[in-house]
């Protein structure tokens, strides 16, 4: 098998990972409502769009690792993960994501009790190829548990929970050597397979391939090409890796995140970018985010997120981001002795360029939305050195997401507490609001507490009507956010958001 090589030095893009958003407000096109087609397990959508709030609890399954959620056309989500005794594969299945939470978990697959297979059984993943279903998984021998391969059973019940598995046996590769974490997707009617290998020739742990699926889905054909190379310090922190690759296609182009450094803390997505029509077995067709996409953040108590797969909402409207983290960051010993990565779900956002935007990982609890203005459709509550503001184009996503909370001063009231500052709330001072930290006062509540209302310009929104001045609701007015009496029709379009 020929292999492209991916450049020593990665090629590094615009964009998508940058930080802080504009603080200039500038009119752009409102996005479009397309509904997003599912192809081969993977969300492919058009363009950049409004799509309403999702609404999930996380961790949505405690100790389960290197989560992969697949959504079929039965109507049914199917989540498998990584054990922490790495002795088997489980599979459940639910008609709604949070449903995964507590439906019934099944062993489709054991570990052998000698030679192959029989140790480290990690990160399967579900699909559904030729009308059969399919699992890729890592395992170690019994004598050489760190002897990794990669590995396919097959099924061919209607019904993935049921009948018998059959091993296809190993995936084979240009090398004998470490490989993981393989994971398949079409791109123009293509089938590859891409996966994290330890290549002789380099001196990481793992480096990312790409390769086109031969006539069967366990086996390869043609060029291997090396796309990731772990080369920056957030790739190469206790261990240099790349692994893990996950693929999402929108918007004409092809967006693949992978895994990196050391499985505690520092464990961090990285991503490429791919135009969909160009050539993906050509290294230089890619191009690599120079800083991470999604890392650790100690706000939100949210440590080492990452091994990640994508997935969409109920509706198909919403990309889903699926993935495992910690909720705390010191790990005694060994992290892989650690049991308690949890599966987590949120939303993916697009930015306006049409890249995604993960944000932060959010806090344990109820996810949060975001707030678009009516009558700026571009536009979002968002709060930049504490003031509430509207702005298009807020690329540092955490700043304009909000946690819809039962309501500070109770009285059947809403409070919105911040994603990015978890115990801050947006509170109305001198009528002005600004985001500030709940200091536990009966005038903080007050200020921070608000009555949930159908949106007075579109029943579809909401609106905000402040629960210590009756009559005064949430509006913006030269791109900042008071409470005011309103009485005009733009007074009640600048009062209505939508939830996304």
């Amino acid at each position: 098998m020929p292999l492209t090589l991916a450049p020593t030095d990665p090629i590094t893009r615009r964009g998508s990972a940058s930080r802080g958003g504009p603080r200039r407000l500038r009119s752009v096109l409102a996005a479009v409502l397309v509904v997003l087609a599912v192809s081969a397990g993977l969300p492919v959508a058009g363009p950049a769009h409004a799509a309403p709030a999702v609404n999930y609890t996380n961790p949505l399954v405690n100790q389960r690792a290197d989560p992969h959620i697949f959504r079929h056309t039965d109507g049914y989500y199917y989540l498998t993960a990584t054990v922490p005794q790495y002795d088997r594969i489980v599979l459940r299945r639910a008609t709604t994501l949070q449903g995964l939470a507590t439906a019934t978990e099944t062993t489709i697959w054991s570990r052998h009790t000698s030679g192959e297979m029989g140790a480290h059984i990690w990160a399967p993943e579900i699909h559904f190829i030729n009308n059969r279903w399919y699992v890729y998984f890592a395992a170690g021998r019994t004598d050489d548990v760190w002897r990794i391969r990669m590995y396919v059973l097959e099924n061919a019940n209607a019904n993935p929970l049921t009948g018998s598995w059959t091993e296809r046996g190993r995936i084979t590769t240009p090398w004998d050597t470490f490989s993981l974490d393989a994971s398949t997707f079409v791109a123009n009617g293509v089938r590859y397979l891409t996966w994290a290998q330890q290549e002789p020739s380099t001196p990481n742990n793992s480096n990312v391939y790409l390769a086109r699926m031969g006539a069967n889905p366990w086996q390869i054909t043609g060029t291997v090409t090396r796309l990731v190379v772990p080369t920056y310090d957030w790739e190469t922190r206790g261990y240099r890796v790349a692994e893990g690759p996950a693929v999402i296609q929108r918007n004409g182009r092809i967006f693949l995140t992978y895994s990196a450094s050391a499985t505690d803390a520092n464990y961090c997505l990285g991503m490429l970018s791919a135009s969909a029509s160009a050539n993906l077995l050509d290294a230089a067709s890619w191009s690599k985010s120079p800083s991470p996409v999604f890392a650790s953040n100690a706000a939100t108590s949210q440590y080492g997120p990452g091994h990640n797969s994508f997935t969409v909402s109920e509706d198909g409207q919403s990309d889903i981001l699926v993935y495992h983290d910690r909720n705390y960051r010191d790990i005694s010993g060994d992290p892989l002795n650690d049991p308690n990565r949890r599966t987590r779900l949120q939303k993916v956002y697009w930015n306006a360029d049409g890249t995604p935007n993960f944000g932060i990982p959010v806090p344990d609890g109820a996810t949060p939305v975001r707030l678009r203005s009516h009558d700026q459709a571009s536009s979002y509550i968002r709060h930049y050195d504490y003031r509430a503001r509207i702005e298009p184009n807020v690329t540092n996503l955490a700043d304009s997401q909000f946690r819809i909370v039962t309501g500070l001063a109770g009285g059947g009231s809403v409070s919105l507490e911040s994603t990015n500052f978890p115990g801050y709330y947006l509170r109305h001072r001198g009528y002005a609001l600004y985001v500030e930290k709940n200091d536990g006062s009966a005038l903080f509540g007050g200020d921070a507490s608000f009555r949930r209302q159908a949106g007075l310009a579109d029943s579809a929104g909401i609106s905000l009507e402040s629960q210590n001045f009756p009559g005064r609701h949430v509006r913006h007015r030269d791109g900042l956010l008071y409470i005011e009496a309103v009485s005009s029709s733009a007074d009640r379009a600048s009062a209505t958001f939508h939830l996304e």
